[in-house]
């Protein structure tokens, strides 16, 4: 089995990094397409790791909470049945709370836009700074329980 070098990993994780598509990155390095697909999962479950286990006892003071949409290769409303069976498909939002000051994101979920994904959210915030924080959002509804759910 062929492994790549840290040359080669480095170039292809500053391609992506830097905004490249899969297949830009795929001419740019030489790299075969399914590589970098795996490189990307290993690189990006590393960073989940990495973010999970350091970012505690952070010095936050002002957090803003906010969702995005977007969508896994088809919008919900053209998702037919044999997309489905066939793909991960439809709608996905991204949850996302950030610090106001040093734009540092403490926590992030995909998920659905539900409460289970605001609570979940919230949730996992609340084990981030080391003292209160004022907590913002765009006054979704989904964000009115769940702060006294993680908070008390």
């Amino acid at each position: 089995m062929n492994r790549l070098t840290s040359e080669q990993r480095t170039s292809v994780n500053s391609c992506l990094i830097e905004g490249c598509s899969i297949r830009s990155t795929v001419r740019m390095t030489g790299v075969a397409k399914m590589t970098v697909m795996r490189l990307l999962v290993e690189c990006g479950a590393f960073c989940s790791d990495y973010q999970d286990r350091v970012f505690r006892n952070l010095e936050c003071q002002r957090i803003q909470v906010d969702e995005m949409w977007s969508f896994v290769y088809a919008k919900q409303k053209n998702v037919t049945p044999e997309i489905a069976s066939a793909h991960v498909a439809g709608d996905a939002w991204l949850w996302v709370a950030i610090d106001a000051d040093t734009k540092l994101v403490p926590t992030w979920l995909v998920g659905q836009r539900d409460a289970i994904a605001a609570t979940q959210l919230i949730a996992d915030l609340e084990k981030r700074p080391a003292n209160r924080v004022q907590l913002t959002t765009d006054g979704f509804k989904l964000y009115l329980n769940a702060p006294i759910d993680a908070f008390g």
